[in-house]
Parts: structure tokens; C-alpha cells; sequence
């Protein structure tokens, strides 16, 4: 079973996580924000915390306008979606997210390597065609046999 993929984004501030959601109505869900470590660009420096605390429901359209409309640098990032009228909890482990609500997980590792998990087969599909699209490197699926991961965690 195809979980997600996973890819590398190059090291340097962007909109890097707009970038990969571009596929994925990102105003639709409230998500999980795991307040991990990403900073606005400000006067070409590190600036302000992207996510400067724990979100427990972060507004989609709200997520959608902080990385479409910034420039940032991601070293950390933990983020999850849920349906609006779910409850919403930090997903532990992948065998927690096939029995959740979530939707989506995407996770940022040391700056450059993201995790996405979908429980979608299309939108898994449509995830992998963006991060070749953007021009991303070492696309792979996940699958059952190659998931390394025992947590859904940067950490």
C-alpha cells in the first residue's frame, strides 16, 4: 500500500510549503501545527517564528495566507489536517492516522526532507506530479515495505 512520498526541498528560504500544498485545498481543513522551528524572512534574515506556538486548529485559510504570502525558512515543521468539524490531535504514529480523522500529515526534517502522508490515493498521486513539477529531488513513494518512520514527529 502506497502511504505518501517523500522528497527533498532545496536548503534556503522560500514559500517552500505552499509550494508542496499546491495540489491540496489547503483552505478546506483546520490543522495541526506543531509550532516546531521556521522563521519569516525579514530584510533578508531570519526574522519572527512561523508558527511561534503549538496550534491546536489553525484556521486553513489562515495557514493558506502565512505561506503563500511570506517568504521562510522551514528547519522544523509539523503539520496535520483535519476536516472542519473534526476533532483535531497531534498524530503519533502512522497506525494513529489510519484510524483518525486526519487527513494529511506533512512533516520537514533538518530543512530539506519532507514527509507527506495521505490516506488519499489520488491525492498522494497529485502530491508526487507537484514535487516533480516543482522540480523537487528524490521523489519516492512510501509505501508499507519502505516506511522507515516509527513516529509522525520531526523530533
Amino acid at each position: 500500500m502506497i502511504r505518501g512520498i517523500s522528497f527533498e526541498i532545496p536548503n534556503k528560504y522560500g514559500s517552500y510549503l505552499a509550494g508542496i500544498l499546491k495540489p491540496v485545498d489547503v483552505a478546506a481543513y483546520n490543522w495541526y501545527v506543531g509550532g516546531e522551528e521556521a522563521y519569516f524572512i525579514e530584510d533578508g534574515e531570519l526574522g519572527r517564528p512561523l508558527f511561534p506556538d503549538e496550534v491546536i486548529g489553525m484556521e486553513g485559510e489562515t495557514l493558506k495566507q502565512t505561506i503563500e504570502k511570506n517568504e521562510y525558512y522551514v528547519i522544523f515543521a509539523n503539520l496535520k489536517a483535519f476536516p472542519r468539524n473534526k476533532e483535531i490531535i497531534d498524530i503519533q504514529t502512522f497506525e494513529d492516522f489510519i484510524i483518525s480523522e486526519c487527513s494529511l500529515v506533512i512533516l520537514v526534517v533538518d530543512c530539506v526532507y519532507v514527509t507527506v502522508y495521505s490516506k488519499d490515493p489520488e491525492t498522494i498521486q497529485r502530491l508526487y506530479n507537484n514535487s516533480l513539477t516543482m522540480g523537487f529531488s528524490e521523489v519516492n513513494f512510501i509505501t508499507d515495505e519502505n516506511d522507515f518512520r516509527t513516529r509522525l514527529s520531526v523530533w
